[in-house]
């Protein structure tokens, strides 16, 4: 027998569906809940049987885009010199940033407002932590980077860097999108590797 989707399932992709659509339209202030059940076709008191305000059901969108960014990070062990698998990885952490750039300007949004999220947000970020350290070490033992600072913290610090760069993006500033990649690069290769030759 085969089983369905659960009706609360469909409920639920329903109201991030609608919370989807509307972040394409405005920011995170400017919807409401009411707005984003209407078009769901449920009621309120559905949507607050799976999220706790707008910005909770704003981190449940980003489930997508934690994926994508683990896919970024794997192009790091991929082929080609440091720098290009640098490259690669940031070259895909902007792509995924102007697929889904309506959903990084509303988690921005609610970071600044719930604690949950920001939690979350962290936490999200932590996580790749040992990822990245393992690369570093890995290049380490290989020869292909220079000794240097407990790569965990590195790793901490040029993900921060990640995440300040893709901020500068929602927000906006003086550097245009390319100047932004060639500084991060720049950044990640000389920190993991020294003056290596790019």
């Amino acid at each position: 027998m085969k089983v369905g989707t659960p009706r609360g399932d469909v409920r639920r992709t329903a109201l991030l569906e609608a919370l989807d659509h509307h972040l394409r339209e405005g920011s995170l202030d400017s919807i409401n809940i009411a707005d984003i059940s209407r078009r769901a076709g449920v009621t309120r008191s559905a949507f607050y049987f799976y999220f706790d305000n707008k910005a909770s059901a704003v981190a449940a969108l980003m489930e997508e885009m934690y994926d994508e960014s683990a896919d970024a990070a794997a192009l790091l062990t991929g082929g080609g010199t440091p720098a290009e698998r640098v490259e690669g990885m940031v070259r895909a952490l902007f792509a995924a940033w102007e697929r889904h750039e309506h959903l990084y300007r509303a988690m921005y949004d609610a970071r600044a407002t719930s604690t949950t999220v920001r939690e979350l947000w962290d936490n999200d970020r932590e996580s790749f932590v040992p990822v990245v350290a393992e690369v570093i070490e890995a290049e380490r033992a290989a020869g292909a980077a220079p000794a240097g600072p407990d790569a965990a913290h590195l790793a901490s610090v040029l993900l921060e860097l990640n995440d300040r760069m893709l901020e500068r993006l929602a927000l906006g500033g003086p550097l245009g999108r390319d100047d932004l990649v060639d500084a991060v690069v720049t950044v990640w290769v000389h920190t993991i590797y020294g003056r290596l030759e790019q």
